[in-house]
């Protein structure tokens, strides 16, 4: 797909609303790096909702310049703003939206400045900004975008490689930056949905379908280590109420210097004071002991619509309640090792508590192993090594924890998930043991990769390069296309017995690639259901499971 150099209107409008669906697919991804004792709403819901009503905003001009686009997404975001997450995004956009005022089209240079004005305007909406947040990402995007600009003025898809790269190495260095993100080793989720809107903006440039995107944040926490208790890091609430509202039909007379002598106001009744907008509209949020005061004072200016008042006490409290019910130990948890982000994806779904990454190249060790036992809360765990070079360690591991573990001999990733589906929770530990081993144990599999050299093999002579397909561990197959090499695995493996085919496809293999091998295979075997997923392997063009 050519690259672009221009970007229009309508595209922008397109970048916006995939930024959005890819935010709210992974809002609640986002919603769990919340780490604060009270966090000031779910910040993945917050931002989506917001995001939302930018995209309402924008759908509704058509044939505009993208100053006009701009300016309808920069005010759909200021009306749909909810907690500090989604106020800042508004500020974000505003920013964005005035650099580019009176353009009709947008080139990477103009982008790139838009981005670090709404950088900097973010930080001005905020009274004390801290940085490791979404304000810190959004700036060091900005200035990196801004030199890759200026060094490739005509490329957005350099652009883009540029910021998403930028992105998440800042959002990594967030644990670093404030202590509860240290401590309970997540990244700052205000960056994290800000990079999920900018990988549907790249979506876009890119030309790669929106619902084939994944955004890998396995590493964004540490949800498989033990629950921090961060009381002694965060201080005590000294504001009980978190209050929002807009103030609307502002009076005549009223000035900037009116909105910033409220916002002084507010600063000596709270903490997290947030003011934005102009003599049109202003969102206000304040933590405060006294709303009724806030509200007063937000009375002088104009009227009050969108009014919220939450009790953070009342919230704390379920968040206590909710920690000592994580810390209580569960009959049945589960770890497996796992080798590319769908596959983690999939566990994660099928109720995995802890996924180890590791595979063909990059075996865990023992002590890795350890440490995800020890972080499951269960008096039983059943362990899903996936791959014959790890079972021996998942075995000494085991014998290493004082929980009763289980270790399931599991080859390959797909082995892993037909025992994980087996699980029946009100059968004994032993029972389902034989029964996901049992499961585990009728899966076949084809894998497909690539020859690292040169040999001789079952009466074949392999060239480094080739495609090679192996038939449940042996090589079978020498072909000139991986998915030449997965239909004859498939002409193998397949009797009329079985029922289903799984295509799960592998890092550097193409979404549209695996459907069309879905539709070949559906041809050969129509008495089978066939089924794709993404496994994001990094060596294995496809691995195909049948049962």
């Amino acid at each position: 797909m050519p690259d672009y150099r221009l970007i229009d209107a309508s595209t922008l409008r397109e970048m916006v609303i995939a930024g959005a669906t890819l935010l709210e697919r992974n809002r609640e991804a986002v919603n769990a790096l919340n780490v604060f004792p009270v966090p000031d709403g779910d910040t993945g819901t917050n931002m989506s909702l917001t995001m939302i009503s930018a995209v309402r905003e924008m759908n509704g001009r058509e044939n505009t310049s993208i100053s006009q686009m701009a300016e309808a997404l920069s005010k759909g975001a200021l009306r749909g703003a909810r907690g500090n997450s989604g106020v800042i995004l508004s500020q974000l956009y505003r920013g964005f939206s005035k650099a580019l005022a009176d353009k009709q089209t947008v080139n990477p240079v103009e982008f790139a400045a838009a981005l670090k004005a709404g950088a900097d305007t973010a930080y001005k909406a905020v009274m004390k900004p801290k940085e490791g947040t979404i304000l810190t990402v959004a700036r060091v995007i900005a200035d990196d975008a801004m030199r890759q600009a200026e060094q490739d003025p005509e490329s957005f898809t350099e652009l883009f490689q540029v910021i998403l790269k930028s992105g998440e190495s800042i959002l990594k260095r967030t644990q670093e930056m404030l202590p509860a993100l240290t401590q309970a080793g997540v990244v700052d989720a205000g960056g994290r949905g800000l990079l999920l809107l900018y990988a549907g903006y790249s979506a876009v440039i890119s030309g790669e379908p929106i619902e084939d995107l994944l955004v890998d944040m396995s590493g964004d926490s540490a949800a498989e280590t033990e629950f921090v208790d961060d009381h002694n890091l965060l201080e005590e609430i000294k504001f009980a109420y978190c209050t929002e509202f807009f103030i609307q039909q502002i009076r005549p007379d009223a000035g900037d210097e009116d909105i910033s002598l409220f916002r002084r106001r507010l600063s000596r009744l709270g903490d997290c004071v947030l003011v934005v907008g102009d003599t049109q509209l202003v969102k206000v949020h304040v933590h405060t002991n006294d709303p009724g005061k806030a509200l007063q004072h937000a009375l002088t200016l104009g009227e009050l619509n969108g009014l919220k008042i939450e009790n953070m006490l009342q919230q704390r409290r379920d968040l206590d309640s909710q920690k000592q019910q994580v810390k209580e130990e569960k009959e049945y948890g589960f770890v497996a090792v796992s080798q590319g982000s769908g596959f983690s994806e999939i566990f994660k779904d099928l109720g995995v508590d802890c996924i180890v990454e590791g595979g063909q190249t990059m075996n865990p060790s023992i002590e890795d192993i350890k440490k995800a036992l020890d972080s499951v809360h269960a008096r039983n765990i059943f362990i899903l090594p996936n791959n014959g070079n790890i079972t021996l360690a998942a075995q000494q591991a085991a014998e290493l924890c004082d929980k009763k573990v289980f270790v399931l001999p599991t080859k390959n990733v797909a082995m892993g998930i037909a025992a994980v589906i087996a699980f029946q929770p009100e059968d004994t530990p032993e029972e389902n043991s034989e029964r996901m081993d049992e499961a585990a144990q009728k899966v076949r599999t084809g894998m497909v990769t690539f020859a690292v050299r040169d040999t001789d093999l079952e009466g074949m002579h392999i060239k480094e390069g080739s495609i090679i397909g192996l038939n449940n561990g042996r090589v079978t197959v020498n072909s000139q296309s991986a998915e030449e090499a997965a239909l004859a695995l498939m002409k193998e493996i397949v009797t009329e017995d079985d029922g289903l085919i799984t295509i799960y496809y592998g890092e550097k293999t193409k979404g549209e690639d695996a459907k069309a091998l879905r539709d070949e295979i559906e041809e050969l075997f129509p008495f089978c259901d066939v089924e794709v997923h993404r496994g994001g392997q990094q060596l294995y063009f496809y691995l195909l499971s049948v049962e």
